[in-house]
């Protein structure tokens, strides 16, 4: 895995490394589900791709990474991108992060139940695809 484009267009930095910690990914899609029960879709949504952000900045860190500048949360799908996690899922959370910036910033009720739902779905997929991914990487060392 080569970050130094990252590194070189200052989107990352280098930091100490760190254990890897899921827990806010974790609390996350707890409370993405409790949205969806509740009927708040926009919520759940914007939750649900919340947990994959910090499952992300998590590997991040694990790493020896963090994202730098005013696009972090674009900096995380890249730094997954260039990881080959899982590639379909890199894409979807890249599209669902434009419609969970307009849900919270520009148009309220945006989301339907079957969208929240199905995002919910694949991010506890995607943080399993990450948690495997770092349980790879110690087995490797």
């Amino acid at each position: 895995m080569n970050f130094e484009r990252l590194l070189e267009q200052d989107k990352a930095g280098k930091v100490e490394k760190k254990e890897f910690d899921d827990s806010l990914a974790e609390r996350d899609l707890s409370s993405a589900e409790h949205s969806l029960e509740s009927g708040d879709y926009d919520w759940a949504l914007s939750i649900a791709y919340n947990a994959v952000l910090q499952a992300g900045r998590a590997l991040m860190f694990n790493l020896g990474y963090r994202p730098k500048g005013k696009d972090q949360h674009r900096t995380v799908f890249e730094f997954l991108e260039i990881c080959s996690i899982d590639q379909e899922l890199t894409d979807y959370f890249n599209s669902i992060r434009k419609i969970r910036h307009a849900a919270v910033y520009d148009t309220a009720d945006s989301v339907s139940g079957q969208t929240a739902k199905e995002t919910i779905e694949q991010a506890r997929s995607f943080v399993q695809k990450i948690r495997t991914f770092v349980q790879k990487i110690r087995t490797e060392k």
